[in-house]
């Protein structure tokens, strides 16, 4: 890095002057020099590429190698976000524009020389794969960075741009699959930070992954491709995996037709004229109501099986996996609809879904009462939208997994929104609705960790988020909580000085949960029975 002024003059004399003339901190990376900026002792580079812009030609293909730049390249600020709508109120940006030419990723780093061999944190943003971005003040790096840790953030592509399925597409690639950009955005970043991690002070082998909601999935499908496995040292899902029912992958073929039948409805005809068609009118055609989501594919190359099955035969990367999800990741309103929570109404909803088994259903996710009908349509319905897949992935790997797998259940209710907030809302995932309408229904009161809740205390950020007025407590887990993560990233093991001892589910051990919240403990997993019973059905 810059600051070791000799290793700078040897190598790039012509930059001395400029160096000598300011605080920025410069890297040199394999495609060409990096300015960056400083922040009391971290280095953050900011809008770095890691591929070409996948724009014309390179529209719905593999990223391609970034080019070399001549000089030096500012990197102050954040690279355009991807092709998106604004979907989530939690979503705060810092990058100026939407654009097509989106694959920037971010580092922080507290390292002062290039010698440091720091442990690495490359991080995937949520969104459902329709939305977010790497400048989002939740995700930012710095404060991670300053427990000793290079941070990175990565775009990626998203909807129709990220996951589009042809037989066009496919008869055109080099490995004769298509879709799955999104997800080979993210491995050729983490190839990205293989090839050039080190000259920030970070080391290529000691590369940790995680996520939260699709950002997790994102890590459960980059743990469990053979391109991406070999890249990675651990890795962290938070609230999701590509395990049904969340988003399972599907065949190559079906994904073509879905593929096939959105290119229809648009009236083309030819992938010319797909690539013809500018990014904003790609977007608000494919962000009709009656669009399908375009799924993850088995292409063949990055999946070559379903990613499950992967998983049952212990093909995964075999690497220490921390993972976990929130106690409230959807409402009971997901159930019952509009109608009240009482036992009577319970009892139909489960029979929609479950038909004769709901009478098994209700042994599991019992509603005698009103109150009870509320805990456990709350639960059923987090199960069945992130919380099962997430437990089931985990359970695969503390089966076909060499290393260890630490389980966590996020328990902290966020507080109440400050004052200042005016009249608005919590939405989904966190975010705020702002409303005109005093008279307006108010969503569900939230008793738990509603989903992407942890990810502010996860990553060191509360105070970035200034929708809640947050109170010691919040402090308190937010210290426990990044103090796990940090440890894991570092060593492999969430386990330290300061934190409640955490033991691996699969070491033999009955306590198999840590639950995190103001008195963070170690449990045994008591809804491990209600997890075997819906594998059951999902498996039909």
């Amino acid at each position: 890095m810059k600051k070791n002024i000799i290793l700078v003059f040897a190598f790039f004399p012509s930059l001395l002057l400029a160096q000598l003339n300011s605080d920025l901190p410069t890297v040199k990376t394999v495609n060409g020099i990096l300015e960056g900026i400083s922040s009391s002792g971290i280095s953050i580079f900011k809008g770095v590429p890691f591929a070409q812009p996948p724009v014309g030609e390179l529209r719905w293909k593999a990223p391609a190698t970034v080019k070399n730049w001549e000089g030096v390249r500012k990197a102050n600020q954040f690279g355009a976000r991807a092709m998106q709508k604004p979907i989530y109120g939690d979503m705060s940006f810092r990058s100026n524009v939407v654009s097509e030419d989106c694959l920037y990723l971010n580092v922080w780093t507290p390292a002062k020389s290039s010698t440091e061999k720091l442990s690495v944190l490359v991080y995937f943003y949520g969104g459902g794969f329709q939305a977010g971005d790497g400048s989002e003040l939740r995700y930012d790096g710095e404060s991670m960075s300053r427990k000793g840790i290079v941070a990175v953030t990565v775009n990626y592509r998203l909807g129709v741009f990220g996951l589009l399925s042809l037989q066009e597409l496919t008869k055109e690639s080099p490995y004769h699959g298509s879709g799955n950009y999104a997800l080979l955005d993210q491995n050729a970043a983490l190839k990205w930070v293989n090839q050039n991690i080190a000259a920030f002070g970070g080391d290529p082998k000691r590369v940790t992954i995680a996520g939260e909601s699709a950002g997790s999935i994102s890590v459960s499908a980059q743990m469990a491709s053979p391109i991406s496995k070999n890249l990675i040292a651990g890795a962290i899902g938070e609230s999701g995996a590509i395990i049904q029912p969340t988003y399972p992958p599907v065949s190559l073929k079906i994904a073509e037709e879905i593929g096939t039948n959105f290119v229809s409805k648009i009236g083309k005809t030819t992938l010319a004229s797909l690539r013809a068609m500018t990014a904003e009118e790609l977007l608000e055609l494919s962000s009709q109501k009656d669009v399908p989501r375009f799924p993850i594919t088995v292409d063949g190359y990055f999946f070559p099986k379903l990613a499950a099955d992967i998983y049952v035969a212990g093909e995964q990367a075999q690497v220490p996996l921390l993972v976990g999800w929130n106690s409230q990741e959807s409402g009971y309103n997901r159930i019952l609809g509009k109608n009240e929570p009482t036992p009577e109404n319970y009892l139909k909803a489960l029979k929609n879904i479950y038909g004769e088994k709901a009478d098994e259903a209700i042994k599991y996710y019992p509603g005698s009462t009103n109150e009870e009908v509320v805990k456990s349509a709350t639960a059923l319905a987090g199960d069945m939208f992130i919380a099962f897949s997430t437990w089931k992935w985990a359970d695969l790997c503390i089966k076909t997994c060499k290393s260890p797998v630490y389980r966590y259940y996020f328990e902290r209710p966020r507080p109440i929104m400050r004052a200042e907030m005016g009249n608005v809302v919590a939405g989904f995932a966190g975010g705020v609705i702002k409303s005109t309408d005093v008279n307006a229904p108010k969503p569900l009161v939230a008793t738990g960790a509603v989903h992407s809740a942890e990810i502010e205390y996860a990553l060191g950020n509360l105070p970035t988020n200034r929708v809640y007025d947050w109170q010691p407590e919040d402090f308190k887990v937010s210290e426990i909580m990044q103090t796990f993560f940090a440890n894991f990233i570092k060593t492999g093991n969430p386990n330290g000085h300061g934190v409640p001892l955490w033991p691996a589910a699969n070491s033999g051990s009955s306590l198999k949960i840590m639950h995190i919240d103001v008195n963070s403990r170690a449990e045994a997993d008591i809804n491990k029975e209600r997890y075997l019973w819906l594998d059951k059905q999902y498996k039909k």
